[in-house]
């Protein structure tokens, strides 16, 4: 029925719904939040949010999303002359464009000063349009992710519009060497880790959780490799500042002193959900669901076995993607992100999240090979929604600061 909708919605079953078919739960929620945003009431016109949707795609330069949205943007009479590029788009656009650079890659850099320029001057920006174009940043920021994750933008690419993506062939990776030579531990071992951390009887104190989640966002800091991808000609004229890239928080300390982001001070569920719902009405509560809904999704199952509770892999691979935007969850232990995340599926994970331009189809079959593919595309789906909660949570706090 998803697919049925999803074909009457755009004429074509495109190959993110596809990927996102194997967990319809997820798909529907995902279709109809990406349909109010860009299509539903709003304060901005259709022909802004498609564009936007184009600016924040060329961060990561995924054509994939580009092009797409260029199409949809010309139907819902866009000029073409925007489509020459950031020179040739009304100010306020270009204006919208810092915030857009530093929500994809460093979102711990905004702050108040940031909304304050869009809604002063000439081409201001209302609070209501600034939290628009922040969720429409944020949603095609962290889609740019799964798209490379799942291999779809490669894909398309090298075979213009193929019918479907098959998933390739499982192989099993029972200490088999994965990327760069580390070896990857099976099913069978990650079930006894899990195990053996719901038995565990003492917790670890404050200060020693504190500690874990430096070690954690320092060992990090070793899995990023520094090629930078050379801009594609065709979208270049949507993307400045190309060299402007994810840097490590953990490394944020030799400039400035940005603290970690506490949850416990400003989270979604306290904070975030109701400043978007007020100044963007009902986005909050597809936000919400969405978010939920990826957070536990699950079938019990991992890799051929069944009645399997994965919810402490799924949570380490949740806030793990979290500590790499400097988010801490105080009541989080962050030695079972070292305990549950092999090195090779940690590097897979920080890739896809803050490079994923850097993703090929090789990556994604080499990392989980015991996992079938729909289980991969989870992982992908969890990428996608933790760091798009992350961005919004600097974001929205940048906004109530402003606000107060």
């Amino acid at each position: 029925m998803f697919f049925i909708d999803a074909f009457l919605q755009n004429n074509r079953l495109d190959h993110i719904t596809q990927e996102m078919g194997y967990h319809p739960t997820y798909l529907d929620i995902f279709l109809r939040t990406q349909h109010f945003i860009l299509r539903g009431d709003g304060p901005l016109p259709f022909d802004y949010r498609h564009f936007i949707a184009i600016m924040a795609a060329g961060r990561h330069q995924c054509s994939y999303l580009i092009n797409h949205q260029k199409q949809e943007f010309l139907l819902q009479g866009g000029d073409q002359n925007w489509l020459r590029g950031l020179t040739h788009i009304p100010q306020k656009l270009r204006d919208l464009y810092e915030i857009n650079k530093i929500l994809a890659h460093r979102p711990w850099l905004l702050n108040k000063t940031h909304i304050q320029k869009l809604t002063k001057g000439s081409d201001s920006w209302s609070l209501a349009e600034v939290v628009h174009a922040i969720v429409l940043l944020a949603h095609f920021h962290s889609l740019s992710s799964f798209v490379f994750g799942c291999g779809v933008n490669e894909a398309v690419e090298e075979k213009g519009e193929p019918k479907n993506v098959s998933p390739t062939k499982q192989t099993t990776g029972n200490g088999k060497p994965g990327p760069n030579g580390w070896s990857e531990v099976g099913v069978e071992t990650l079930m006894e880790r899990m195990k053996s951390l719901s038995e565990r009887s003492e917790e670890p104190s404050e200060s020693e959780r504190a500690k874990r989640f430096e070690r954690v966002e320092v060992q990090g800091v070793e899995l990023s490799s520094n090629e930078t991808t050379p801009l594609k000609p065709s979208i270049g004229q949507f993307v400045e500042d190309p060299s402007f890239i994810y840097e490590d928080f953990a490394r944020r300390d030799e400039t400035s002193d940005i603290p970690t982001f506490r949850v416990q001070d400003y989270s979604w569920d306290d904070h975030g959900y109701s400043l978007v719902n007020r100044l963007y009405s009902d986005v909050g509560n597809l936000l919400d669901e969405k978010f939920k809904t990826a957070y536990n999704l699950t079938y019990y199952t991992m890799g051929g076995r069944k009645d399997v509770d994965t919810s402490r892999f799924r949570r380490a691979i949740w806030n793990y993607i979290q500590c790499m935007y400097g988010i801490r969850h105080d009541d989080y232990d962050y030695g079972e992100v070292n305990q549950l995340l092999e090195r090779s599926l940690k590097a897979f994970i920080k890739s896809v999240c803050c490079f994923p331009e850097r993703v090929t189809k090789v990556d994604y079959d080499r990392v989980l090979r015991e996992f079938k593919h729909s289980e991969k595309v989870h992982v992908n789906i969890m990428v996608l929604e933790a760091r798009m909660q992350a961005e919004l949570l600097y974001a929205l706090r940048a906004v109530m600061r402003y606000m107060t």
